[in-house]
């Protein structure tokens, strides 16, 4: 890899740019309209428009139906980078939409508007997942200005809808567009890391996301005996979902925490006045489960707890999984992860190793269908915060390393 040396100097030379690209992209904000926004559609527009004044030419855009979404499509974009050759292609996903900032209150600037302060970038959506989709892009780009192809195909994803539940991206583009992905091929997935960016994120908790609707009888507060107290019986149902850990209470140091956890997160608003006994609660848990367990076996312990509920309060408790994911765990053995780790160790002098999460990504959507993923970056991990930022040494350094694998 001779010409590695010039392409990282191109990199190098590119931070001016890179931050041009960021601030571009953070000014549009892409929000699901599931947390009331128009979706990825206009920042799409941005990035495509980017990628061709710049000289990238292979674009194709998948777009999943969504009548709620601006133009009522939740775009995906492709870039296809030819290589050398293409008995298996190197892919590097990065999603566009962002959460939204929450408490301004909590922000020193305008979350849409790049603030560069001692050496990082502020703003929503800067790490999360915009970090990993410049380092991408401005790899390929390093490549292609100094002349250099890839050794094997190179493709670019810029993905919908990640941040609540990928049904318009990964999902949908696995659904809708199978022969895509195939089982040789290396996936990459610049969303996790540390800020020494050693770790290789291999496997993923099972999660479980559960939206419980307890129905009682509505009473007034001073004549508790003549309603159902849902509130009261979704309270010791929460205490008894979270009680789950210490029965499913196996450990893998793989991960961090080592167990189970069973947590009371979402709770609805119920009743207006302090002097009704709620008749009706929403309350919601949200589970992470070491790959050990099975989760239909969990969610039928589940059902069990919610019957004892019933019966000991007088009420009725429906519950729906919002979100659920299982998947195997990405071998250590496998080409992404072997390659990834010799290419940090070469260029960086970083000596990789594996872990498993907590947190979900679309690596688990891609190994439930046989395709080996790693996840790795170089990050602070202050996704979703307020004042969240990229490191911009770190979008260098990452760039950097995927220059390398693109040639390696």
């Amino acid at each position: 890899m001779a010409e590695l040396g010039k392409i990282r100097e191109y990199i190098k030379n590119s931070r001016k740019e890179m931050i041009e690209l960021q601030t571009l992209l953070t000014s549009i904000p892409a929000i699901a309209p599931e947390s009331g926004g128009e979706g990825e559609y206009d920042k799409a527009q941005a990035l495509i428009e980017w990628l061709k004044k710049n000289g990238f030419t292979d674009i194709q855009v998948l777009n999943a139906k969504d009548e709620r979404a601006k133009n009522g499509v939740r775009p995906n974009i492709i870039v296809t980078i030819p290589g050398e050759s293409d008995d298996y292609a190197l892919w590097i996903m990065a999603h566009m939409d962002v959460v939204p900032p929450g408490d301004l209150s909590a922000w020193n600037s305008d979350p849409y508007k790049v603030i560069e302060k001692d050496g990082k970038l502020i703003g929503r959506g800067v790490e999360d997942n915009q970090q990993g989709l410049v380092s991408a892009v401005f790899a390929a780009l390093a490549l292609m200005k100094n002349g250099a192809k890839p050794s094997h195909t190179v493709k670019l994803v810029f993905m919908a809808d990640e941040e609540c539940g990928s049904t318009y991206g990964m999902h949908y583009l696995i659904k809708e567009h199978r022969d895509l992905f195939r089982k040789q091929d290396l996936y990459l997935i610049p969303d996790g890391g540390d800020p020494k960016g050693e770790t290789i994120e291999v496997a993923e908790k099972n999660l479980v996301w559960i939206r419980f609707h307890t129905i009682g009888l509505q009473s007034h507060g001073s004549l508790p005996n003549k309603g159902h107290n849902a509130a009261l019986a979704a309270s010791d149902l929460m205490l008894r979902i979270n009680d789950l850990e210490n029965v499913y209470n196996k450990q893998d140091n793989l991960f961090d925490p080592p167990y189970s956890t069973f947590q009371p997160t979402m709770r609805l608003a119920n009743v207006s006045s302090i002097n009704i006994i709620p008749g009706d609660d929403i309350s919601c848990c949200d589970c992470r489960i070491i790959p050990e367990y099975d989760v239909d076996e969990i969610l039928k312990e589940v059902r069990k707890r919610c019957d004892i509920v019933e019966k000991k309060y007088s009420v009725k408790i429906e519950f729906e999984t919002r979100q659920k994911e299982q998947s195997p765990a990405t071998p250590v053995t496998a080409p992404i992860v072997q390659k990834l780790s010799k290419v940090l160790k070469e260029v960086h002098g970083v000596t990789a190793r594996t872990i498993g999460i907590g947190g979900g990504t679309v690596g688990a959507i891609l190994r439930c269908i046989g395709c080996d993923a790693a996840i790795w970056s170089s990050l602070d991990e202050v996704c979703h915060s307020p004042n969240e930022y990229c490191v911009i040494d770190y979008m260098i350094r990452d760039s950097e390393t995927m220059a390398a694998l693109m040639l390696d």
